[in-house]
């Protein structure tokens, strides 16, 4: 079988797309690219949309631990501190079996077994509680000369929050900020390695990566392989991440790299 043909029979294989048997014997190199690499179409999603919703309710959850209110406050520091002190592996394996205990009472609940709602609502949850914590810390740090600036140009409520703290609490928490989304992009293997199960073998890049390493017991070709795939996601994180961080800091002036001057001081 060509590379081309192989690329054609397991390149969407993760999603059901394609050749639904695995090879079983004579694996090769194209092989194993293939199919990790559709592996990171789950990691990817994982990723993604745990991040984007979890971003929301960090900042609420950011805004909850900073308010005065005592029934804002408890319930925000509580769940920080249950989602970032337990490992969150432990919270697959809880988080699958409860949604397994709701689906025996209620149908409702059937679809959160599955690996796309209810890995996702995980992750969402452990996410948000570390987002949160770096957003915090961010709101904490906001000078208070800004939001006096702010209530002497009238501003308040929404308006302030909007114009002045929300923008430069996320100026100050983007570099934190970023290294999470890393992070929860990595974190993303334990999907399939913790509770929730593969339907049909259609798995993440690690669930591929394992499966070649205990059928050809080497496992130093398909790990570097999925090395290389999440090195490629993390630099593409970055450059994303790092496009937002511009925009952010748009109104600030550019640092003008300094002209190295060859003649030393003498021959001026």
């Amino acid at each position: 079988m060509s590379c081309i043909q192989t690329i054609q029979d397991y390149a969407l294989r993760s999603i059901g797309i394609g050749e639904r048997l695995l090879p079983r014997e004579d694996f090769t190199l194209c092989e194993q690219f293939t199919l990790i690499g559709s592996g990171m179409i789950w990691n990817i999603y994982f990723g993604t949309v745990a991040l984007l919703l979890g971003f929301f309710f960090a900042t609420a959850l950011a805004l909850g631990k900073a308010s005065a209110r005592a029934f804002l406050r408890k319930p925000s520091e509580w769940f920080i501190f249950i989602f970032r002190g337990s490992p969150l592996f432990i919270q697959f394996f809880f988080g699958y079996f409860l949604f397994l205990s709701l689906k025996s009472n209620y149908a409702f609940f059937d679809p959160f077994t599955a690996a796309w709602l209810g890995a996702v609502i995980v992750l969402f949850c452990n996410t948000s509680a570390y987002s949160a914590e770096i957003f915090y810390g961010a709101l904490q740090s906001i000078p208070k000369g800004d939001v006096e600036a702010a209530d002497a140009y009238g501003l308040s409520g929404w308006s302030r929050f909007r114009r002045v703290i929300w923008p430069t609490m996320l100026r100050l928490a983007w570099p934190s900020y970023t290294n999470e989304a890393i992070f929860l992009f990595h974190a993303t293997t334990l999907v399939f390695v913790s509770s929730f199960p593969a339907w049909q073998q259609r798995g993440d890049a690690l669930y591929y990566a394992k499966y070649f390493a205990d059928k050809t017991f080497n496992p130093f070709i398909p790990y570097p392989i999925l090395a290389g795939f999440f090195i490629i996601l993390t630099l593409i994180v970055i450059s994303l991440f790092g496009l937002a961080n511009r925009r952010l800091n748009r109104h600030l002036p550019a640092e003008r790299p300094q002209k190295i001057r060859l003649l030393p001081n003498l021959l001026r």
